[in-house]
């Protein structure tokens, strides 16, 4: 009874601690940024750790269940997977950036008499541009933005709000559950209880990653509904923080790891 409970406690709240590694962390704070509300930065993070325990107990239990082993090439693949994937999540954050530069160097040009420029919503959707209030100046339509463009075609998916974080959760769930599954094995004996642990692993991984999420989308509600002009600059600084990891991840797997040198150095961790 003491090892069942010890079990539980264990795989729960390593699972927890698991959430807050950092590649975890900056890869849903650049999807969290631009959220607006708490409310949806949890279930960015409930989807996110989804994902994450879907990959972690169906793959490591593969690993424990049937002692399937996965070459060096294999195992690093998985973990480069998660450094490109967070060169995408950066350069997602940093698409308007160079808009935003264009209308920052261009505000001392002489503009029409009402337009000015200050961040604005479509929706959900919050953007920035000089435009003025009537329709005939504000710059685009309603239907313009791309979260519009977005909504028209998935909006009726009930999946569409929580797909990404998902699937971000699936990769991350790829590059550590060899490392996750060798652990448990190494631990636990009983093939089914190892399961078991990961199931109780993953449980308190999406319990970690919404509180998680919740901390880090804090600043970002704040800043929405009170200095909607900080917002961009924080968006900003996630997505080169995002970038900068995963080049970094990219450069560590591929060159020292030699993924693409072909001298392999690999060890689940």
């Amino acid at each position: 009874m003491v090892t069942l409970v010890s079990i539980i406690f264990l795989g729960f709240f390593l699972g927890m601690r698991h959430a807050t590694d950092a590649d975890h962390v900056i890869a849903v704070s650049t999807i969290v940024s631009r959220e607006r509300t708490l409310r949806s930065a949890i279930l960015i993070g409930s989807a996110w750790g989804v994902g994450h325990t879907l990959t972690i107990v169906g793959v490591g239990g593969a690993l424990i269940l049937f002692s399937v082993v996965i070459p060096p090439r294999l195992g690093l693949s998985m973990e480069m997977a998660v450094g490109l994937m967070l060169i995408v999540l950066g350069m997602w954050n940093l698409t308007g950036i160079l808009k935003w530069l264009q209308e920052a160097f261009s505000s001392g040009r002489v503009r029409p008499p009402g337009l000015h420029t200050h961040v604005h919503s479509h929706g959900d959707y919050g953007h920035s541009h000089p435009h003025a209030h009537d329709p005939e100046s504000h710059g685009h339509g309603e239907d313009e933005t791309p979260q519009a463009w977005l909504d028209r075609r998935f909006g009726r998916l009930g999946a569409y709000q929580v797909l990404r974080p998902l699937v971000v959760g699936i990769v991350h769930g790829l590059a550590g559950s060899a490392a996750i599954a060798l652990l448990v094995v190494a631990t636990i004996q009983n093939a089914w209880w190892a399961t078991a642990y990961l199931l109780l692993f993953g449980l308190g991984t999406i319990a970690g990653m919404m509180l998680v999420t919740a901390a880090i989308a804090a600043p970002f509600a704040f800043a929405a509904q009170r200095l909607g002009g900080l917002t961009r600059y924080l968006r900003v600084a996630s997505g080169l923080l995002s970038l900068g990891f995963g080049l970094f991840l990219v450069y560590q797997i591929g060159f020292v790891s030699g993924l693409f040198t072909g001298q392999l150095h690999w060890a689940p961790r």
